[in-house]
This record gives C-alpha cells, structure tokens and sequence, in this order.
C-alpha cells in the first residue's frame, strides 16, 4: 500500500509531542475525495487539542489540524463536484478527525470548495477554519446588516482579521481591539476604529454597539455587556470560558451566543467570493514545513501572531 508523511501527536501534551511518521495512505470512499494536501493552517485549536485531546473524535493515530489547501488526486463513487486535478481547500470533519498535516487527506466532497484562482494554497490554507468561524459568527448567528457597529476583540488574530475584513464586506463600521503595534495593519483591512486595550479601557470609550465578536474570553465578556446597545448581540468564541454573567445581559436586553464551527460548503463558497473579489485576505505571519509541526504550535502559543501560521506540505509547482 503507498504511504504518506504525516504528524502524529504521540501522547497529548506540550509542541514536543508532534512527531513525523511515515503511515498508510487514504483511499477515497464513498462521497469522498483524496486530496494532495499543499498546505494546511495552523490554528488554536489544533494546540489546545494537541496539548489534552479535547473534545476530538480521534482516529487510530491521532493526526492534527483541519484547515487544508490542496489538488484532488481521486474521486469516490457518488462524487460528482470534483475530478482530479481540481485545486481545492476545506475544513473538513470538525469536530472529528481530518488529519490535515499530512501528505494527503480524504473527506467528503462538499466539505471542501474550489481554491479561488488569485491566491497560492498557502494563502487558501490560512482560510477555512478561521474564515468560516468568523462568517458562522457575524452572518449566521449575528445576521450582521450594512450600518450595524461591530466590536472585534482580538482584531489581528486568525479569526479577528478575517472577521474585520467580512463585516467591512458587509457594510459595517468596524471597531477592532488590538495592541499599538498593530494598529496600522487593521486600517489596512478596513477597521473603522482602533483600540489598543494595553492602554486604553474600551468599555470606557464605546456605547451603542450592535455586535461584539469576543475572541478573548475571560472578562472580556462581561467586560463588553455595557459597550451594547439594547437588544445588541455578544458572540463569544471561548464558549464556557467566556460566558458573561446572564442575568447581568438579560437585564440588559442582550442576546448571547456560543458557535462551534462546523464544516460548510456554502459558507466556504461565499468566503471564495470575497477573496476572489478582492474583499477577503489571509494575513501570513509565517510559513513553516510541516515536520516543523512543533514549532509551529510553539510560536503560536505565543499569542503573539499577526494573521496566520501555514504548514507547507508540497513544495510550489507538486
């Protein structure tokens, strides 16, 4: 049977755990299609599940990450969508399995979209997780309008730059938090309003909000309860750790959610639009090979990135 590279998480615990073996490669099944992976995202998610095993459905050997940017190899029987050959990219099986940093991936067809044809995969590959858990969070939970006031926590993030760049899309006035130093790059996207919360209390300085896009979690939730306006919205992202307090936001008249992104074809589709159109990018704060897998969830436990980390799998042209 031929085999493949891939990163396995050998017990769960600190970056050092990712290791590269040599397993046997996927076949397509039933809906499903096999795809040459190029590149794959690197998210919080992958290692926070690396470092406990989380709420993952894991397979046999336990294979991280779910944002993936790659060619179709084969097709299964009932797969009509793709052919070989096709470029694509996904978030598939979230919250199960999708083995993303490896050589190859199988997963149903509608889980992935096709790779819009003005970016590199490196680039499509910062996209599908974080894009969709932005566009889950504003459109479909949020219904965000053109002239609603939108607050980003963490606005220079993974999920906060995509999130500011598709509210802008949508019409809003974006207000993002961030640190000084990254404070022009936020103009650059499209941010309204800046606020660099190191030094400046944004509960003091903001009122009348109409959704705020919590990506912190601690206090930021009910820290952010007075900046909405009645009948305002608070998604938070955190889940549990994030919550506010309820009755403080039901005295308030203020509605609070809790999405688990899921894999979708037309959210995919619709963030394909944006980027094809100019509206929608993937800020790269660096590339890294994925046998550097570790130091990769190394750096990004730093907090500290701008935009996206990117594991490259096949080298430019494969």
């Amino acid at each position: 049977m031929p085999t493949m590279l891939a990163v396995t998480a050998r017990e769960w615990g600190a970056p050092e755990v990712l290791t590269p073996i040599e397993i046997e490669r996927p076949e397509p099944g039933l809906t499903e299609i096999l795809v040459r992976v190029h590149a794959a995202g690197v998210n919080p998610v992958d290692w926070k599940t690396r470092a406990s095993g989380a709420f993952i459905a894991w397979g046999e050997v336990p294979i991280v990450g779910w944002d993936v940017s790659g060619t179709v190899e084969a097709v299964g029987p009932g797969v009509t969508l793709f052919e070989p050959g096709d470029e694509v990219f996904g978030m598939p099986a979230f919250p199960r399995q999708a083995g993303a940093y490896a050589e190859f991936v199988v997963a149903p067809s509608r889980q992935f979209t096709r790779k819009p044809g003005n970016i590199s995969h490196i680039e499509a590959a910062a996209l599908p997780l974080a894009g969709l858990t932005a566009w889950q969070a504003l459109i479909d939970t949020a219904d965000l309008r053109a002239g609603q006031r939108v607050l980003v926590h963490a606005a220079a993030g993974g999920v906060g730059h995509l999130a500011v760049q598709i509210a802008k899309a949508r019409g809003a006035y974006v207000i993002g938090t961030a640190r000084a130093d990254k404070h022009e790059f936020l103009r650059e996207i499209g941010a309204d309003e800046v606020i660099d919360y190191t030094a400046v209390d944004f509960g003091a300085v903001l009122r009348d909000v109409d959704i705020v896009l919590d990506n912190v979690g601690g206090d930021y939730g009910d820290r952010s309860l007075p900046v909405l306006r009645r009948g305002g919205h608070l998604v938070t992202l955190p889940g549990a750790d994030g919550m506010p307090d309820a009755a403080e936001a039901d005295a308030r008249g203020i509605r609070i959610s809790w999405p688990i992104v899921e894999p979708d074809s037309a959210g995919l589709a619709a963030i394909a639009e944006l980027v094809a159109a100019g509206k929608l990018r993937a800020e790269i704060d660096r590339v890294l090979p994925l046998t550097d897998a570790a130091k990769a969830h190394a750096y990004g436990e730093t907090g500290r990135t701008r935009g996206k980390i990117v594991l490259q799998v096949a080298e430019p042209g494969a």
